[in-house]
């Protein structure tokens, strides 16, 4: 009797937990639907539908001339959904559809006719039929059988990807760069445009299907950036630096053409060697790196003694045999037995150590704060500023620094113990060339949307003074005749005048002469007498058995630069080339777009006309253009006389 009490009292407790089990359970079934059934269905709704992002199209990049640097090309992967095609419709059509993806994409018909069977008969809602298609490819692919339904009677799914491409390759790639490096980063607030959104629907485990042909929200397009990159220059740059790394097989190498009064920069190549030996656009040495510019930094010494009145140019100094010793180190000049007592003007021409170690040790060794407090004033311890991320910091030694030593001064007076890089160095060779004021690099000269121009950079930014226009017209005068009788006489001309400084410097010289390396360099600006384009070629570590002296590795890339601009580029003043219209593009204003501006329907033909030219036309009359290619355009993707359409693309080919 006992042990059925027992089981009995077993029994109502176990049937009053499972009582209270069921009231819990049925207490949160009721909170659930009642307080947080929105939170759920809200939760159940995101596992079916699904807004995606949808870049925008980054605005193109342009040179100086319009021609393209960088513009968003759109590639499409298709898929097909077999589930949702009727029966009679995909029967009926899948030979004509198979017949059109071969001629398309080059497999046969019969493989497309077995590959759509197996993907329906799997039910595949994501089948895979190609992909990276180009803008004609997926016009064409869009109107095949079955296709042509759209999205829900015909399965098509249309997935679009922008990718960015340079139509110059390789040349100028760093400068123009990707992601956040080069020109595309500097101006990445003006070509990054706004993100779309586009609903899509789950159709499988990580398979979305878009509930229809249109966005949700539209992406909108980017700025188009106008650089101030002259893509025959750059031609002519990268050439002649690739050409002479190769010769000296060089380690790495730059070159900057800019522009002397505006500061615009024409040119930009920078090439680094690879494992192979061949050569590609590494890193933008021309804005990072920082290096001692050897010789090249005697033009600041000279102007910064001119302007303090410690020497004049026609002051003499005894080279001492080519040596003179500060302590425990000695001062060398490249000829042996030196070059005698020479005034400072000719020791600027030949480039000799000992007088310019001389006169700054004579003049400031009393007071060498004057010396860096002059260099100072010229901006020689700034950074330039320029948009382009990743700019080298330049380092002028001060008397209170820990590493400031007795040898400090005299060997700053040649290029050594300071850091610059070959933009800084050039900008101070800009500004003596431009009477004494130093404009900053720069690079855009214009940004617009596709129907007008949003900001114009057209007017030179003066980053300060460096010195007098006195100074600088004595400074100019040495080195014209540097280029005729001193270091770069090897690139003397009667045709064309240039004028500038050659530069050696020994790197590495801590660890041993024999493991050292040496940097050649050439910076200066033609022509001499009115100087229009300013240039430096800084050329690292080229092989000491070939040659390594400035005026043998990179004076001639500047010569072959200046007498190619000479040759191909006139030399007149600048004219602002976005406002210039030429005899065909007035034509086919005439012809076409006065017409589209009475009927606004008419797309007219822009085959044969420049690539800017034709994209001004289009947009005027309301058509979003993408040109890939650059000269004139060769084909386009809407044919003339089609009606103009709200919103409507056209993709124009070119040469």
């Amino acid at each position: 009797m006992t042990t059925e009490k027992n089981i009995l009292k077993k029994l109502y407790i176990v049937a009053g937990g499972m009582l209270l089990l069921v009231l819990f359970i049925v207490f949160k079934l009721v909170n659930i639907q009642a307080s947080e059934g929105d939170k759920y269905r809200e939760l159940a709704q995101k596992t079916v539908y699904k807004n995606f992002v949808i870049p925008a199209n980054r605005g193109n990049l342009y040179d100086v001339n319009q021609n393209l640097l960088a513009t968003s090309v759109p590639e499409y992967d298709i898929r097909f959904d077999a589930v949702t095609v009727s029966e009679e419709n995909f029967n009926k059509n899948l030979r004509p559809l198979s017949d059109s993806l071969s001629k398309l994409l080059g497999r046969s018909s019969s493989y497309y006719q077995r590959a759509l069977r197996r993907a329906r008969a799997n039910k595949n809602r994501y089948f895979l039929v190609a992909r990276n298609l180009d803008y004609f490819q997926y016009t064409k692919i869009r109107n095949f059988p079955i296709f042509n339904l759209g999205a829900y009677k015909g399965g098509f799914i249309a997935e679009q990807e922008t990718v960015r491409e340079l139509p110059l390759g390789k040349i100028g790639e760093r400068t123009v760069g990707r992601g956040q490096a080069g020109l595309e980063g500097a101006y990445d607030q003006y070509l990054r445009g706004s993100e779309g959104h586009r609903l899509k629907q789950k159709i499988a485990k990580g398979q979305w299907k878009p509930l229809s042909d249109a966005n949700e929200v539209e992406p909108k397009d980017g700025l188009d950036v106008v650089s101030t990159i002259d893509v025959n220059i750059q031609d002519i740059a990268h050439h002649a630096l690739l050409a002479q790394l190769e010769k000296y097989k060089a380690d790495h190498g730059t070159v900057v053409v800019m522009d002397t009064k505006s500061g615009e920069i024409k040119a930009m190549a920078n090439l680094g060697v690879t494992s192979e030996g061949t050569y590609y656009e590494k890193r933008n040495y021309a804005i990072w790196e920082s290096h001692e510019p050897g010789s090249t930094f005697k033009l600041m010494t000279l102007v910064a003694a001119l302007e303090d009145k410690v020497i004049d140019t026609s002051d003499v100094f005894d080279t001492e045999n080519g040596r003179i010793k500060y302590y425990d180190r000695i001062v060398k000049d490249s000829r042996i037995g030196g070059y005698g007592e020479i005034s400072v003007a000719r020791a600027f021409e030949v480039s000799s150590n000992t007088v310019f170690s001389r006169f700054i040790t004579e003049g400031y060794k009393d007071n060498p704060e004057a010396f860096i407090d002059r260099l100072d004033y010229m901006g020689l311890n700034k950074t330039l500023g320029v948009n382009i991320k990743g700019e080298g910091k330049p380092r002028i030694p001060h008397p209170d620094d820990k590493n400031w030593y007795g040898t400090t001064l005299p060997w700053m007076s040649f290029g050594y113990g300071v850091l610059q890089t070959p933009l800084q160095t050039l900008a101070f060779y800009n500004a003596v060339a431009n009477d004494g004021i130093m404009v900053k690099p720069r690079l855009i000269r214009a940004v617009k949307d596709k129907s007008k121009y949003v900001e114009h950079y057209t007017k030179p930014e003066i980053l300060g003074t460096v010195c007098s226009k006195e100074t600088a017209k004595k400074a100019r005068a040495i080195m014209e005749n540097t280029i005729s009788r001193g270091t770069g006489a090897r690139i003397y001309s009667k045709e064309f005048s240039m004028a500038g400084k050659t530069g050696t410097c020994l790197t590495g010289y801590g660890s041993g002469r024999q493991n050292s390396e040496y940097i050649a360099s050439f910076a200066g600006y033609f022509p001499a007498d009115n100087p229009k384009y300013s240039c430096i070629v800084v050329i690292s570590k080229p092989d000491k058995s070939i040659g390594f002296y400035g005026g043998v590795v990179a004076a001639p890339v500047f010569k072959q630069i200046a007498q190619k601009i000479y040759t191909n580029t006139p030399v007149t003043d600048s004219i602002n080339l976005i406002d210039l219209q030429d005899v065909a593009v007035e034509k086919a204003y005439e012809d076409y777009y006065l017409k589209a501006q009475k009927y606004k329907t008419i797309v007219p033909s822009v085959v044969g006309l420049p690539v800017m030219d034709a994209v001004s036309l289009l947009e005027n009359i309301g058509l979003k253009v993408k040109a890939k290619g650059v000269g004139v355009i060769t084909k386009q993707s809407i044919a003339q006389g089609n009606k103009v359409k709200k919103n409507q693309f056209i993709y124009l080919q070119a040469s």
